[in-house]
């Protein structure tokens, strides 16, 4: 028996002494790690489809568009962006609805500054309106590009004020959607159809006048209009940079955008209502083209032979679905052009040509 307790004593004695000897051991060979290498390593990431380089040609050179009554009561606020200098002035372009009716406009820049601007010109038809601020106080001038060279699902972006100047800088990222698309709006005498860019970059109210810009930083449109439909998303337009620019220098110089007259008053040929109050009957198989529902006496339209109760088919070669066609086709020609015009008359087709005036003879 005594042996036996001598036995289990050892055992203890032989486990307690393997502990101690292995943490002994593994204390020796701790390794001591230099104070340097704990210091953090700094990672640096590269974004590669970022847009910023874009971003930083063009974002300077919009601005935010505050306009006021004469009462210094607010009226609306827009985007607009320099697109040219010289040596006194820095020119903006926006629409002509953001700035339509204003006695007095406040622009500010990308720096927080306000500054007064004036009101140079504008044109409704083609929405599109010039402004100026002292040169000195321009900060960047946009690069213009080329709508012509945008392909379909090319990246773009706009810079804006959506909702005003809380968020005032907004960028907002899409591809072209569309080209070549054309839009009814309607404006003080009618309706008009104007063609644009599509894209399903987020345009909201204020971000109208603002830049449509590719990645290379270029301006290749001016934002304009957005279908406003609970059932479609994604549907933005912006007006081409090159038709845009086609009124600046006339606009700059505060000129008035005169457009061809003819002297006649028109109606769709669905406007029933219309035809009825003129006492105007047509073929009811005749669905497209514009009926005139009063031609000016001694007008051009009237000494090329036009009358009350024609409906206009053609302009030159192009086909007249209504009134808005009718404008955008008209427009299409400069004072002192001669057009053909093709019209139904009691069933019959003429075709007469009338010379183009800005007045009515």
């Amino acid at each position: 028996m005594k042996h036996k307790h001598i036995y289990i004593v050892t055992v203890i004695m032989s486990f307690f002494v393997g502990i101690i000897g292995t943490l002994y051991v593994v204390d020796d060979l701790k390794v001591e790690t230099p104070k340097e290498d704990l210091k953090k390593t700094s990672v640096e990431i590269t974004e590669t489809n970022t847009l910023k380089p874009a971003i930083d040609k063009i974002y300077d050179a919009v601005v935010l568009i505050e306009t006021y009554d004469r009462n210094k009561r607010g009226i609306g606020s827009g985007t607009g962006f320099v697109y040219k200098v010289d040596d006194n002035l820095g020119y903006i372009l926006t629409n002509h609805h953001v700035v339509d009716g204003a006695e007095n406009i406040i622009i500010t820049l990308s720096s927080g500054e306000e500054v007064e601007a004036e009101y140079l010109g504008s044109d409704e038809y083609s929405d599109v309106a010039v402004i100026s601020i002292p040169r000195d106080k321009v900060l960047m001038v946009a690069q213009l590009g080329d709508s012509s060279d945008a392909e379909l699902g090319d990246t773009v972006f706009t810079v804006g004020s959506p909702l005003g100047s809380k968020y005032m800088g907004s960028v907002t990222r899409g591809i072209v959607s569309g080209k070549e698309r054309q839009v009814t709006v309607d404006v003080s005498s009618g309706s008009l159809l104007i063609d644009v860019m599509q894209t399903d970059a987020a345009i909201n109210p204020g971000n109208s006048g603002g830049p449509l810009v590719n990645i290379n930083g270029e301006v290749i449109g001016i934002t304009s209009l957005k279908l406003v439909e609970d059932e479609i998303e994604g549907m933005g337009f912006a007006l081409p940079i090159e038709y845009a620019l086609s009124f600046t220098e006339r606009l700059e110089n505060k000129e008035k955008i005169v457009r061809p007259i003819l002297g006649v008053q028109l109606a769709d040929t669905t406007n029933s209502y219309i035809l009825r109050s003129y006492r105007i009957t047509i073929d009811p198989s005749i669905t497209s083209g514009v009926v005139l529902v009063n031609v000016e006496k001694e007008s051009n339209a009237a000494v090329s032979g036009l009358e009350q109760g024609d409906v206009v088919i053609k302009i030159n070669d192009d086909k007249i679905e209504d009134t808005a066609s009718f404008r955008y086709n008209l427009y299409k020609y400069s004072i002192g052009d001669t057009i053909s015009i093709t019209y139904i008359r009691q069933d019959k087709e003429y075709v007469t040509e009338v010379k183009l005036t800005d007045s009515l003879k």
